[in-house]
């Protein structure tokens, strides 16, 4: 009997190791494949910014055109000067939850990508666009997001950039919070304005001292707003939301 049950303990640990084992190489694998992505759309990025300069035409410096090439569901691209946020922007069309584990290129990922889902509209006109991505441990995706916690970097970083093929979207950051995890498409109804208020008015409802909100940045219920969605550690239940409002538009 002790033979049998130390057996069935040595396989039951060797069913351990292999299964953290095959863990490990799942999300060590998409963390590269997802580093092999983001290389493309660099590139991609540096071309078009090349023959701009050329042009003297730098308002758009993303070769989009290539982008879609490799992947339709690319339309746009956020950069956080200051941060290593400078990544295209993806939505698939009918699985929302695509892009979580699939970087932008369509290829499988553990780093998933950056995205907005289909409640939200691809040209920015919407009341709040909320984009998502992951909280990467190797500084990846929308992990930097997280030295907003930091009051001297809050103080210093302020400025939101997103390109589309036709124009630049320029947004002032004025609020990082610490946010519970509901969905905020399908929790507030954004059309109407008093139901846009009480969206503000939930951020400023917020007292964890990780929170950072500039009363100072006019927002009004008719204003434009990005919020960058995403993770917040082990806090499975609460999610980091860094809050910006369009205060100039190109093109």
């Amino acid at each position: 009997m002790r033979n049998k049950g130390r057996k069935l303990l040595i396989l039951f640990f060797t069913l351990v190791i292999l299964g953290c084992g095959g863990y490990l190489i799942w999300y060590y694998t998409g963390v590269y494949r997802n580093q092999d992505a983001d290389e493309k759309a660099k590139e991609a990025k540096i071309v078009q910014e090349e023959e701009q300069t050329e042009k003297q035409e730098i308002d758009i410096p993303i070769d989009f055109e290539s982008l879609q090439a490799e992947n339709p569901d690319v339309y746009a691209w956020i950069q956080i000067p200051g941060t290593a946020i400078d990544y295209p922007i993806v939505q698939h069309e009918t699985d929302e939850l695509y892009y979580l584990e699939h970087a932008w290129d369509g290829s499988a990922s553990s780093g998933g990508a950056i995205f907005t889902q289909a409640y939200n509209s691809k040209d920015f006109t919407d009341y709040n666009t909320v984009i998502y991505g992951h909280e990467m441990g190797n500084g990846t995706m929308f992990n930097d997001l997280h030295q907003y916690m930091d009051e001297n970097f809050w103080t210093d970083h302020h400025t939101v950039v997103i390109y589309t093929p036709e124009k630049k979207l320029t947004y002032q950051i004025f609020a990082a919070v610490v946010y519970d995890d509901r969905h905020l498409m399908k929790s507030f109804q954004f059309l109407a304005s008093e139901d846009r208020q009480v969206f503000l008015d939930s951020l400023d409802d917020i007292r964890d001292l990780r929170s950072h909100i500039d009363d100072s940045v006019p927002v009004t219920t008719d204003s434009k707003l990005i919020t960058l969605s995403t993770c917040l550690g082990t806090e499975s239940n609460y999610r980091y939301l860094v809050e910006a409002v369009l205060v100039d538009e190109e093109g």
